[in-house]
């Protein structure tokens, strides 16, 4: 770990910072002098990232091992970051999984284990670190949601569904902080080249469709809206023309459409 700088911008915890999104937020926050605190489930990616931010940048990189789709989880990140006297001025809600394929023929315990992390947890964690932040007067609130939050999506249609969710609470939240000091952003980025994506089978049949991008584009486009206080971010031109006509659809055509996008993922 290294020195701690004379002057970081603030501390930025980030979940799910092993790989994809996550590990490039981490990457972006620790370039713009933010101090980091990963969390993710392999103490060996973690623990090489905090050391490669730690060496690359100068910050305070601290990395901890947690599942947090354990229902204590949340509450015992919170404690332990706590207890270290680390003050977190951006929580970073990336940690997700994908379940995809047919609904009926997926597990029960597999769904359950797919809202535990991608509803609850970041629910309970906004919680948690966000009261701190209303007592300070500052702070930022980034949740990584999907495009998918927009369009029901057969194949998808409970990660959609946890995306839709988060989208709902995000912009609840930006509306309820006003004036507290405390800024909300969600980020809403299109298919992105991830582990998960990779493995939908029909991932390389969007290409023509719709831009696959990468996780450092979406990771570099999530901070500065979270910077700027953007309440909303989707990122790309192509996405955000395709939402805007959306937006004012009938919802046959949008379920329609997010059918159509379903089928070809699949």
């Amino acid at each position: 770990m290294g020195q701690h700088p004379e002057q970081a911008t603030g501390t930025a915890l980030v979940t799910g910072a092993s790989e994809g999104i996550g590990r490039e937020l981490a990457r972006v926050f620790a370039s713009e002098r933010f101090d980091v605190i990963l969390v993710a489930r392999s103490r060996e990616k973690i623990d090489a990232l905090a050391d490669e931010l730690s060496a690359r940048h100068g910050v305070q990189a601290v990395a901890i091992a947690a599942d947090l789709s354990g229902p204590d989880a949340p509450a015992e990140l919170f404690r332990e970051t706590r207890g270290r006297g680390l003050h977190v001025d951006v929580l970073v809600n990336n940690a997700g999984v994908m379940e995809f394929g047919s609904f009926v023929d997926t597990p029960a315990e597999r769904l359950s284990a797919m809202l535990r992390l991608n509803v609850s947890a970041s629910t309970l964690l906004t919680r948690l670190y966000v009261e701190p932040m209303v007592v300070a007067r500052y702070g930022h609130l980034l949740n990584v949601a999907s495009t998918g939050a927009f369009v029901p999506m057969p194949s998808l249609a409970a990660y959609a569904a946890t995306k839709a969710y988060i989208l709902s609470l995000s912009e609840a939240l930006s509306e309820e902080l006003r004036d507290t000091g405390v800024a909300v952003t969600v980020c809403c980025p299109g298919f992105t080249h991830t582990h998960m994506s990779d493995q939908l089978p029909g991932i390389d049949k969007l290409r023509g469709v719709a831009p696959l991008w990468e996780p450092a584009e979406v990771a570099r486009a999530a901070f500065e809206a979270c910077i700027h206080d953007r309440v909303v971010s989707v990122p790309g031109l192509a996405n955000k023309l395709v939402l805007g006509v959306l937006e004012n659809s009938p919802r046959w055509l949008v379920r329609r459409l997010g059918g159509a996008i379903g089928r070809r993922v699949m």
